[in-house]
């Protein structure tokens, strides 16, 4: 987040370029979503957890969905920080830091490959804060304060969903990782690749998409097989 907003601070980035950092950091949240969070849930024996945690996540995006739109219309578009914005980017924040934090609290894998995958979220959505401050007249200490304040919360959410949903019943994480998928989902379709449409597309940048979510799941794969190796080893070994 911070680096996003020293990124968009210092200097405003072609819409392309940026159009190919969303189509990457897209590819990188789906395949995080369905290499580690979808499993779980489904592996988790809690269906109705699963559903009802997936049903709040779907009704929550699109009821804040509607308030941010509401708060942008009530700040005014020529506010140098839109009050709207920022509140959408606030509320995503809480809620990747909970997500991290249930996967965490559901194992250390699950979590550093949850927190690797948005950390590239977060470098986009730092640089579109920054640009879009810029371009109401913001200037750069104001947009490093208002970056390095929403990765704060990020942070904390993290740490206050570890600390919240560790030793907990396995329906309650499942529920947590079920509600933290429909919230990433909602955020690939609606938010991420729209956007990068807007700005623009050539094959090359759709094509970095489908690298982003190779990229997570090359590294699950690899992960996979150390696991098993050692499994093998100490089988060996005993």
């Amino acid at each position: 987040m911070l680096l996003g907003g020293v990124v968009g601070a210092l200097r405003t980035l072609p819409p392309l370029a940026q159009s190919a950092i969303q189509h990457f950091a897209a590819g990188v949240v789906f395949a995080a979503i369905a290499t580690e969070i979808v499993p779980d849930v489904m592996h988790g024996g809690a269906p109705q957890a699963a559903l009802a945690g997936f049903a709040i996540g779907v009704a929550l995006m699109f009821g804040l969905r509607a308030v941010a739109e509401r708060l942008e219309a009530a700040g005014g578009e020529r506010s140098t920080y839109p009050l709207g914005l920022l509140a959408a980017v606030g509320i995503d924040c809480v809620v990747d830091g909970v997500v991290i934090g249930a996967g965490f609290a559901t194992g250390a894998r699950q979590g550093l490959l949850i927190a690797v995958s948005l950390s590239l979220e977060m470098l986009f959505l730092g640089l579109t804060t920054a640009t879009t401050i810029k371009g109401g007249g913001g200037r750069a200490p104001g947009i490093l304060a208002v970056c390095a304040g929403l990765g704060t919360v990020l942070v904390a959410a993290a740490l206050g969903g570890l600390l919240l949903l560790s030793g907990r019943p396995a329906w309650v994480l499942t529920g947590f990782l079920a509600f933290g998928a429909a919230a990433l989902l909602y955020l690939v379709t609606e938010e991420l690749l729209i956007r990068a449409h807007d700005l623009g597309e050539t094959p090359l940048v759709t094509a970095l998409f489908f690298l982003g979510f190779l990229a997570v799941v090359r590294r699950q794969m690899i992960w996979d097989i150390q696991r098993c190796s050692g499994a093998e080893a100490l089988v060996h070994l005993g």
